[in-house]
């Protein structure tokens, strides 16, 4: 898996992402150009297995993560990248929230967050 591999969203070439073997870990290393305008999460896929590495932040005039992780969380292969907006990366069943109302899924908090659709407030339960 080491190696330096093209970063891209859609079909434009946005950067690239190091890879690198140390030990019992690979370690992420990536550099890319994007507007600031929207918060993204790179993602890498291997093996038919996919990991979260983190959120792009400004580093030495671009964006970029570094990340290490346990080589058992990805499996073997070449690794693909992307990069995804932090706002669509969240997925689950949206709860209304209604003020006069018991909230039934209160247990359930833990692995939710607060969204709006359609001009209701609601929270999004994480179904993981």
């Amino acid at each position: 898996m080491d190696g330096i591999y093209e970063l891209t969203v859609g079909s434009k070439s946005v950067g690239q992402v190091r890879v690198k073997k140390q030990g019992l870990y690979y370690c992420f290393s990536c550099r890319c150009h994007l507007s600031g305008d929207v918060i993204h999460k790179l993602i890498v896929r291997c093996g038919g297995k996919e990991e979260s590495l983190g959120v792009c932040i400004p580093i030495d005039g671009m964006f970029g993560v570094e990340k290490k992780i346990p080589v058992k969380k990805l499996g073997e292969g070449t690794p693909e990248f992307r990069l995804v907006p932090k706002h669509e990366e969240k997925s689950g069943t949206f709860v209304p929230i209604y003020p006069e109302e018991p909230f039934a899924y209160i247990s359930r908090l833990e692995n939710a967050f607060l969204a709006t659709q359609n001009g209701q407030v609601g929270i999004v339960i994480d179904e993981k």
